[in-house]
């Protein structure tokens, strides 16, 4: 068997060590045909005799598995160095990227709120009921909550389905005055043309002691916004109900493809709606403490954004990765 033993510590690769295997341990390897002998043998030297072949068919197993192990190394070694790239090479034929729509349409938005003078807060992915919906005036078996299909854990926990949990995390660590919005992805069990089950949203939160803050500062806020990321168009705001506002209101601008005179994308209303938003509602005050305070507090959808500001009829098409239509966007 030393012979073997050699041809073991001799093989060049994986496949020659695997003919070596089936040689020595297959049903018609030479182990095999040694064991046969055991047949024509009696009493003590039979034992002895199978003691031997026990012993060298581990000793051969030993030796074979640590040259498997080193060859699938050295393959392994040579593979990586055949598929190396040097990153320090030019290559001329590369293209410049671009921003992902919907991060590009994010950084416009945060970036005038930031010149209004607002801070961003940010919070969990994983959120509790208490902050993503009881404080928001969402009680246990509220009617409102259908209007979220929620992702929930076992252990009562849930992914969040607004950022209006930050607003929540930010009015309990921090006294009026509050100017702060709240970017970032959002979950709801939703996929069709205009939803899909993660997406992302910016909410804005103005807090103030005593009765400084009036509905005519959110109009205002909101008509500069919607004019700084269409443009020339025109904003109207209509009563709306949202469980944490009170007044609440949707709010449409005219419609940007055919300049509000009614076309297929507005449904012949002359009318797009962009965003919800109202006054803070007295009990998400309460919830967190808060006595002789006003607000107002509003939420957009990123994605809508970014379909509108870049005439995308399909949601769906901005996750696919498709880039016959994210390098139009350079």
């Amino acid at each position: 068997m030393k012979q073997y033993i050699q041809k073991i510590k001799s093989a060049l690769d994986l496949n020659e060590l695997e003919k070596l295997r089936i040689e020595i341990f297959g049903k018609k390897g030479v182990l095999a045909s040694s064991f046969i002998k055991l047949k024509s043998l009696n009493g003590e030297e039979k034992k002895i005799f199978a003691q031997e072949l026990n012993s060298l068919k581990q000793e051969l197993n030993g030796i074979l598995q640590k040259k498997r192990d080193f060859l699938q190394i050295q393959e392994i070694e040579k593979k990586m160095q055949e598929d190396s790239v040097d990153i320090t090479l030019f290559d001329a034929s590369c293209e410049s990227g671009a921003l992902h729509p919907v991060q590009d349409t994010m950084d416009k938005i945060i970036n005038y709120f930031l010149d209004m003078n607002f801070k961003i807060q940010e919070g969990p992915l994983v959120e509790d009921d208490f902050h993503n919906f009881e404080a928001l005036n969402l009680p246990k078996f509220h009617p409102a909550r259908d209007m979220q299909d929620t992702f929930y854990f076992q252990d009562s926990k849930l992914l969040r389905t607004h950022t209006s949990p930050v607003q929540i995390r930010t009015m309990l660590n921090t006294r009026p005055p509050i100017r702060a919005i709240s970017p970032g992805a959002v979950f709801r069990r939703d996929f069709d043309l205009t939803h899909t089950p993660e997406f992302h949203q910016v909410e804005g939160l103005v807090v103030e002691e005593g009765d400084k803050v009036s509905f005519s500062n959110l109009k205002f806020i909101l008509e500069d916004f919607l004019i700084h990321m269409f443009g020339d168009i025109k904003v109207r705001f209509r009563p709306s109900f949202f469980p944490f506002t009170e007044p609440s209101a949707e709010v449409d601008i005219s419609c940007i493809f055919c300049k509000g005179k009614g076309c297929r994308v507005c449904s012949h209303t002359g009318w797009l709606e962009v965003l919800g938003c109202g006054m803070v509602d007295p009990n998400v005050f309460k919830s967190v403490g808060y006595e002789n305070v006003s607000g107002y507090a509003f939420g957009l959808g990123v994605e809508r954004f970014a379909m509108l500001l870049h005439q995308i009829p399909d949601l769906r098409s901005l996750y696919e990765g498709d880039l016959r239509l994210l390098e139009q966007f350079k």
